[in-house]
C-alpha cells in the first residue's frame, strides 16, 4: 500500500511522479480533438477511436448473492488504541498464520530473534492482499468447499526505518552502505507471495505445515513475460537478452481471483527498490527513458529503499542498479526496472508453473485487479487502480469473449494466456456532471500514435510506460486510486482513494473535492486528508462511458459535516484512509479496510462493513474553496445501519486484505506491519517496541511484532456480518 499521510518515515511508499495538468485540459483536449476530427459519437471523447471493445449495449445483468444480507447485525465496535485485535460481541478472532510460519516439514520453527533464515520456506513479511481457492476432501480444486482449501498471499514489503529490515536481523542490521550480503539474502526472500493449506476441523482452523500445496514466490523465482511486452527492446537485460522471462516479484499490494480460476496479485512501489547514479541521465543521453524513469519514480541519484544493490557483484545484487553502466543493455540491468510493475498470475494449485507477469494490465503501481462477472460471448473485463498521488483508474477489456468451459479449465494458466495477453487498456476521465469516458491506450488513438509528450512506437512501449500514455490522452488525476471492487449484486464499481496531501484547493474538481486542514496532536494535515471511496456504474463492463458518484467520505465524527463529515459519519463508522475494499460473494456486504496515519492518535487501523447502494442514491453537494465552488455527487449519507465498524487492529498495523469462505461463515484479514513506529535504534529493548503482537495474545515465541493472517467467525456459526 502507498501511505502518504500514514507513514511520513517511510518516502518509498510515498511516490509522487505525475506533474502533468491532467485535470485542468479536458477543454484543450477536446478542442484539440475536435480540430482533428475525432469527436465521434454521442460522448466525443479523447481515445474512444477504434475502442471496439466497448459498447453502449444493455446491461446483461449480474450473478446472485448467496445469502444476501440486507442490514448489518453485529453490534459496531467502539474506536481502540489497544495491542490487540477487537472484532464484535459474538464473533472470534484467531490468528492462524504469521512471518516466518515453517511451510515444509523440514523447516525449523521460527524462533522471532532475527536469527531465523531459510525464508524460502517460511511465510513472507507483511501480509497483504489475499484470495481462498478451495479444496474438497480427496484435494481437488472446488469452488464451494468451505472447510479447506488454499490461501494465495501477498507479502508486499518489510518494516524498516533506514535501509534494513530490522525486525529480522538479531542486532536490526546495518542501517549504512554497503549492506551486509548475509541481510540481503534474507530481505530477498521476504517479499512476493505464498500459498498455504489451511484447514478447518470442526473445531479451529488452522494453518498445515506440511502440505504440498504450500509454496513460496520470492524476488529470485522464475518468472515468464506474457502481452504485448514480450521481447520488448525496453525488457532486456543480461539475465535475458530475449525479453521473455524475468526474476520474481516484488511489492505485491493487492490481489483479485480470475474468472477461471487463479490468482493475480499487483506489483505496487516498486520503483523504491531500484539504484542509479547521478550520471545515469547524462550516459543515456537522449534515451527516451530517462523520461520514463523520472515518471515512474526513479530519479538519478536518488537512494533505493534497502541498498539491494551494494551486496556484491553477484547478479542478485547488480540487478538492482538499473544504471546504464556498459555498452548495450543485454550487458547491464538498465531495464531491470521495467520487469517490474505489472498484474501476475499464478496457479495456486500448481507450484511447478512460473509466474506469468500480464503486460498488456499495463506497467502502473499496481494495487488490486478485480473483474466483472464473465458473461458468455463477452469480453472479459478488468478494472485497477495505480496507487499514488494523482495517478490513474484502469479498465482492460479482453479481445476474447468468454466461454463457459473456461471456469474450469484443464490449464488454468493457459485460459489466462487466452484472456489476458490480448485486449485493450483504458484508462478514467471524470467530467464534472457526473459522467465519465473510458480512454483507449493502443496505438489506434491518434492521441497517442502522434503524441508529441512522449513517443510511443507499438503496444509495447504502451504497456511498459502505461502512465505516459494515461498521461497523453488526459486522464483525470485521482486521490490515490486503490482496491477497486464489483458489486455482485448489479456489477457497479468501487474504488478508493485513500487521501492526498498535494489535493490544494485550486486543484480540487468533482471527483476530488475536498482539499481541508486537519490537526493532528496540534500538527496541520492538509489536503484531501481522509480519503473517500468512488463507484461507478456502466450499462454492462464494456461500456465507454459511465456514470459516477461518491460513495463514502471519510472523516472523523465531529469534523464540519457542511465540507469534511460529507457522509454524515458518527462515532459508529468514521474512518480515515480507505484502502482495501471487497466485496462478499456469500452476503454481498462491502468491505473496507484502513492504511491510516490522519487519526491514529484517536483510533488504530480499522475494519468496516457496509450496506452498498446504487449510483445516484444520493444528491449534489457543494462545496466552496475561497473564491470558487465545486460541485459533486454524493451518495446517500451513511448511518449505522449501513456503514458499521467491524474489527480495529493493534497499535502500528495496517489492516489488509480480505477473504473468505465461500459459504460466508469464515472471514480472512491480513494484519500488517504491527510495531512499524518502533525505532531501529531500539531493536535490543522490546519494553519500546510499538507493539508485540501476535505473540502478546499467544501466538509464537519472541517479543517482536509480525504481520499475520487471523481468521474470524461467528460464535453460533452464522453468516459474518449477520
Amino acid at each position: 500500500m502507498a501511505h502518504d499521510l500514514s507513514r511520513p518515515l517511510d518516502p518509498f511508499n510515498d511516490e509522487d511522479s505525475n506533474t502533468t495538468p491532467n485535470p485542468h485540459i479536458d477543454q484543450i483536449v477536446q478542442a484539440r480533438l475536435s480540430r482533428r476530427g475525432l469527436l465521434r459519437g454521442a460522448l466525443g471523447g479523447a481515445g474512444l477511436v477504434g475502442a471496439a471493445g466497448l459498447t453502449a449495449c444493455a446491461s446483461t445483468g449480474q450473478g446472485a448473492v448467496a445469502s444476501p444480507l440486507g442490514s448489518l447485525g453485529f453490534k459496531p465496535v467502539a474506536k481502540s488504541m489497544a495491542d490487540m485485535v477487537v472484532v464484535p460481541e459474538g464473533y472470534t478472532a484467531t490468528i492462524v498464520y504469521a512471518l516466518g510460519d515453517p511451510l515444509s516439514a523440514s523447516t525449523p520453527d521460527f524462533k522471532n530473534d532475527g536469527s531465523d533464515t531459510a525464508f524460502d520456506q517460511r511465510a513472507g513479511d507483511h501480509h497483504d492482499g489475499m484470495e481462498w481457492f478451495g479444496l474438497d476432501a480427496q484435494g481437488k480444486p472446488s469452488r464451494t468447499a468451505s472447510a479447506r482449501g488454499v490461501i494465495a498471499m501477498n507479502h508486499e514489503a518489510t518494516t524498516d526505518q533506514k535501509l534494513s529490515s530490522f525486525f529480522l536481523h538479531a542486532n536490526g542490521g546495518a542501517s549504512t552502505l554497503p549492506r551486509p550480503a548475509s541481510e540481503i539474502d534474507k530481505e530477498l526472500m521476504i517479499h512476493g507471495l505464498s500459498v498455504v493449506e489451511l484447514q478447518n476441523d470442526g473445531k479451529r482452523w488452522a494453518y498445515q505445515k506440511a502440505s504440498p500445496f504450500n509454496r513460496r514466490v520470492t524476488t529470485m523465482s522464475d518468472a515468464v513475460i506474457h502481452g504485448p511486452a514480450r521481447g520488448s527492446e525496453h525488457l532486456v537485460t543480461r539475465y535475458d537478452p530475449t525479453a521473455t522471462k524475468a526474476r520474481g516479484t516484488l511489492n505485491n499490494c493487492g490481489s483479485g481471483k480470475t474468472p477461471w480460476g487463479t490468482y493475480v496479485s499487483g506489483e505496487e512501489n516498486w520503483f523504491g527498490y531500484f539504484f542509479r547514479d547521478a550520471q545515469d541521465d547524462d550516459r543515456r543521453k537522449k534515451d527516451k527513458q530517462v523520461q520514463a524513469l523520472v515518471r515512474y519514480g526513479r530519479k538519478a541519484g536518488a537512494a533505493s529503499r534497502h541498498g539491494w544493490e551494494s551486496g556484491g557483484s553477484d547478479e542478485r545484487y547488480a540487478r538492482w542498479n538499473n544504471g546504464a553502466l556498459a555498452a548495450s543493455a543485454q550487458d547491464d540491468f538498465r531495464n531491470e526496472m521495467n520487469t517490474f510493475g505489472y498484474v501476475v498470475e499464478i496457479d495456486p494449485y500448481d507450484k511447478t508453473q512460473a509466474v506469468r507477469k500480464r503486460t498488456a494490465l499495463g506497467r502502473l503501481g499496481h494495487e488490486n485487479c478485480t473483474f466483472a462477472r464473465a458473461v458468455a460471448g463477452q469480453p472479459v473485463v478488468a478494472y485497477m487502480g495505480d496507487d499514488a498521488r494523482g495517478e490513474y483508474i484502469y479498465k482492460f477489456v479482453s479481445a476474447a469473449r468468454w466461454e463457459a468451459a473456461d471456469a474450469e479449465p484443464a490449464n488454468r494458466l493457459a485460459a489466462g494466456d487466452k484472456y489476458l495477453d490480448k485486449g485493450t487498456l483504458y484508462v478514467a476521465r471524470f467530467k464534472d456532471d457526473g459522467s465519465g469516458e473510458w480512454l483507449e491506450l493502443s496505438m489506434d488513438n491518434p492521441v497517442i500514435a502522434g503524441s508529441s509528450y512522449f513517443e510511443f512506437k507499438n503496444a509495447a512501449d504502451i504497456a511498459v510506460f502505461t502512465r505516459l500514455a494515461a498521461d497523453a490522452v488526459g486522464a483525470t488525476k485521482m486521490d490515490r486510486p486503490e482496491w477497486a471492487g464489483v458489486n455482485p449484486k448489479n456489477g457497479e464499481v468501487y474504488i478508493t482513494l485513500t487521501n492526498n496531501s498535494n489535493r490544494t484547493p485550486a486543484a480540487t474538481d468533482a471527483a476530488n473535492p475536498r482539499s481541508y486542514t486537519d490537526l493532528k496532536n496540534g500538527k496541520e494535515q492538509k489536503g484531501n486528508v481522509n480519503g473517500h471511496v468512488i463507484r461507478l456504474a456502466e450499462t454492462q463492463p464494456t461500456a465507454s462511458a459511465f456514470k459516477w458518484d461518491i460513495f463514502l467520505f471519510a472523516a472523523e465524527a465531529g469534523a464540519d459535516k457542511s465540507t469534511i463529515n460529507l457522509s454524515n459519519l458518527s462515532d459508529e463508522n468514521d474512518l480515515s484512509s480507505p484502502d482495501g475494499l471487497v466485496f462478499s460473494q456469500a452476503t454481498g456486504l462491502c468491505w473496507i479496510e484502513t492504511d491510516d496515519g490522519a487519526y491514529t492518535d484517536q483510533t488504530n487501523c480499522m475494519l468496516l462493513a457496509a450496506v452498498p447502494g446504487r449510483v445516484g442514491d444520493g444528491g449534489t453537494r457543494t462545496l466552496t474553496h475561497g473564491n470558487r465552488t465545486v460541485t459533486t455527487h454524493a451518495g446517500k449519507p451513511q448511518t449505522p445501519a449501513t456503514l458499521k465498524r467491524f474489527l480495529v487492529g493493534p497499535k502500528g498495523a495496517e489492516i489488509t486484505g480480505i477473504t473468505e469462505t465461500p459459504d460466508g461463515r469464515a472471514l480472512f484479514v491480513n494484519i500488517q506491519h504491527p510495531g512499524e513506529n518502533t525505532n531501529m535504534a531500539d531493536i535490543g529493548n522490546p519494553a519500546k517496541y510499538e507493539s508485540h503482537w501476535p505473540a502478546s495474545v499467544g501466538y509464537g515465541v519472541g517479543q517482536r511484532p509480525r504481520s499475520a493472517t487471523i481468521v474470524i467467525t461467528k460464535n453460533d456459526g452464522g453468516l459474518i456480518g449477520s
